[in-house]
């Protein structure tokens, strides 16, 4: 793959794009491209102060509505507003927070990154015509699937694993999800993407020394804007197959331009993904939809 770059997006105009957290890091940076490239961003924002802000420097051609992932009270409110998108990207995302629970009693980041957008994107399937992008990260290969215990309600919790937890579940639900609309006869696609070692403020939340220690670590780690390339790439490039992961072409994927990445076995489990799947639509309430 050539070095694509964010000058390299086609034409997006006519089309509408659904950013989930467009309110700052990657999702802020992603949207301004997006939107500089002509599409229609709504911009999904649980600070909707902070995502006019975004707004207000992309244009006419952008909106902010509130959508809280870790409610799943907003999510259906913000999905029942929306008439027709051509891509959503499944951006939002919490790292490494203290244990805590969402609205609706999930472990908060298994809630907020897994099932918010789960039940998100089942809710819009049926308005989406091109395809949906959910936003990984290198921290998938440190996690796995509990599906006795996915909040913590009985085991010990620990932040990292719960994250790679989260972000694990992301990905088999990408794939997952590409294969059933596939299966389905859909020409919609699932595709995955990850940032790589990105400067983007998620590092600063974990109200642990490990805010200090990656605060250092930001000083070698790449800008958001190229954070952002991966998803932008697999939500705008127009031979992308479904199931595909992207991320940086760099050293250990940590940074670089975008291409096609591989991910961990786990993540590869048809078995699991399956039952993540029953899972989720059992603690959500959302049932899929795979009717044309």
């Amino acid at each position: 793959m050539v070095k694509w770059t964010a000058q390299d997006i086609a034409d997006q105009q006519g089309r509408t794009f659904v950013v989930t957290g467009a309110n700052s890091g990657l999702g802020a940076v992603a949207a301004r491209a997006l939107g500089a490239a002509g599409a229609t961003v709504i911009l999904a924002c649980r600070n909707v102060d902070k995502g006019g802000a975004v707004a207000a420097q992309i244009g006419e051609n952008a909106q902010v509505r509130r959508l809280d992932l870790a409610d799943l009270a907003s999510v259906r409110e913000f999905a029942a507003g929306v008439e027709r998108v051509d891509v959503l990207i499944n951006n939002a995302g919490l790292m490494a927070v203290p244990k805590g629970t969402t609205a609706d009693g999930f472990e908060t980041q298994f809630g907020t990154n897994h099932l918010g957008h789960f039940a998100l994107t089942g809710l819009l399937l049926d308005r989406i015509s091109d395809r949906v992008v959910t936003m990984s990260s290198l921290f998938h290969r440190l996690g796995s699937i509990d599906l006795d215990d996915p909040n913590y309600q009985r085991r010990t919790y620990r932040r990292w694993p719960a994250y790679g937890q989260s972000k694990l579940a992301n990905l088999m639900f990408a794939y997952e999800l590409d294969r059933r609309l596939s299966q389905a006869g859909s020409s919609v696609k699932s595709v995955a993407a990850h940032p790589g070692y990105a400067s983007t403020g998620l590092q600063g939340h974990t109200e642990s020394i490990w805010d200090r220690l990656m605060g250092i670590g930001d000083l070698m780690a790449q800008s958001a804007e190229m954070g952002a390339l991966p998803e932008l790439y697999a939500a705008t490039a127009a031979d992308v197959a479904g199931g595909t992961y992207f991320g940086p072409d760099g050293p250990f994927e940590q940074r670089g331009y975008p291409k096609v990445v591989g991910s961990s076995s786990k993540s590869r489990d048809k078995t699991v993904a399956r039952a993540l799947w029953g899972e989720s639509e059992r603690l959500t309430g959302v049932t899929y939809s795979f009717e044309s």
